[in-house]
């Protein structure tokens, strides 16, 4: 069957699963049902010649089973260059649940997408991602042992946030230091969009270094909590792409630099959490170069999570963890130095090596 969907007002036919945009060459796609707990979930498995497919599980509320389909294709993908440029014997994978997790999620359910987590005998392990938390993570170790991410008291490395937010500090740190010729963030203007987990810990690295933090976020509530604990103003003066701030911190979810937004971006760096931070990678990442806006490839800099868990399957500590982490600051400098010396995107630049690292494991294979 033949799908007809609208994009940019313009008409697509696509077949469902093979023709979908960002299918992008994946491996596997898995469709978990259960009619009991009311589970309807989507595993993507994009690549795992460097090794088991490594994501996190994201629930959420979309609008439909094409956009659900669509975000896990383009995580999974993102992971599998995330984990290949940081260095991580990994593939990349992807989960996403169908649901609102504050009314929908349950323990039945939870325990459920373990079961089909351990279906795939270690092709694809899960970790916790938006709208999932460690003790699902614990929940789902009841089930299947491929999963990371569970309480440092059951002998894991516990919610990978804090970690996360330390690279995307450290890739901020290396965008300023090209940008502006110097890592100190002291006295810059960061719009931090989106504060949950990953957004409040950065905020609290900016505040530290009296950067001058503003924050959005669509949760009022916690816009006013985050404020009176760190003292930041909380974002007010009418559409946040055309902002008057030096870096702007996309951290809630991606496709915010888009063909409505792009031209409106008055931030002289792109520095963020989010995943999929461009809605298409060549065209905007090229906007961004030609704009003079220097753009931190987010799967490059949001890998501190990655690196985090990645540590209960390696053996290593948090220590080690977060000194591979603090390396994000010399691989993005060096990403960023790349682009200019090839005349090309740092999404690209970034992209190539991650590449080279996938193509070099496989002719490996090969040749054995």
């Amino acid at each position: 069957m033949i799908t007809e969907i609208v994009l940019a007002n313009e008409l697509y036919k696509i077949d469902p699963v093979f023709g979908q945009q960002s299918f992008d060459n994946h491996e596997q796609i898995v469709f978990c049902h259960d009619k009991d707990t009311g589970l309807k979930a989507i595993i993507g498995i994009h690549n795992t010649i460097l090794g088991p497919a490594l994501g996190g599980t994201r629930m959420w509320k979309y609008e439909n089973e094409w956009e659900a389909l669509n975000d896990v294709l383009r995580l999974s993908r993102g992971m599998t260059f995330k984990a290949a440029i940081t260095g991580l014997n990994l593939g990349g994978g992807k989960a996403v649940i169908i649901g609102d997790s504050k009314v929908d999620k349950t323990p039945e359910m939870i325990a459920k997408f373990g079961e089909y987590v351990n279906s795939l005998s270690g092709r694809y392990i899960t970790a916790e991602d938006v709208g999932t938390t460690t003790e699902d993570m614990d929940l789902i170790r009841t089930k299947t042992s491929f999963v990371t991410g569970i309480s440092e008291s059951k002998g894991g490395s516990g919610n990978p946030s804090p970690v996360t937010a330390f690279g995307v500090y450290m890739g901020m740190k290396a965008a300023a230091k090209y940008q502006f010729g110097t890592e100190k963030l002291e006295g810059k203007s960061i719009l931090v969009q989106g504060i949950g987990h990953v957004g409040e810990t950065l905020v609290d690295y900016l505040v530290k270094e009296n950067a001058n933090v503003q924050i959005i976020d669509i949760n009022q509530n916690r816009l006013e909590e985050i404020k009176s604990k760190y003292g930041v103003k909380i974002f007010s003066e009418g559409d946040i792409y055309s902002a008057n701030v030096d870096i702007y911190a996309p951290c809630a979810l991606g496709a915010t630099i888009n063909d409505e937004t792009i031209y409106r971006i008055n931030a002289k760096v792109i520095a963020g959490a989010a995943n999929n931070q461009l809605a298409n990678d060549a065209v905007h990442g090229q906007i961004l170069r030609q704009r003079g806006i220097a753009y931190a490839p987010d799967f490059l800099i949001n890998a501190g999570g990655i690196i985090n868990v990645y540590g209960e399957i390696s053996g290593y500590g948090k220590e080690e963890a977060m000194k591979r982490t603090e390396n994000i600051f010399n691989t993005t400098l060096d990403i960023f130095h790349l682009a200019d010396k090839e005349n090309c995107t740092t999404q690209q630049a970034a992209m190539t090596i991650a590449q080279n690292r996938i193509d070099s494991a496989k002719k490996e294979k090969e040749t054995k």
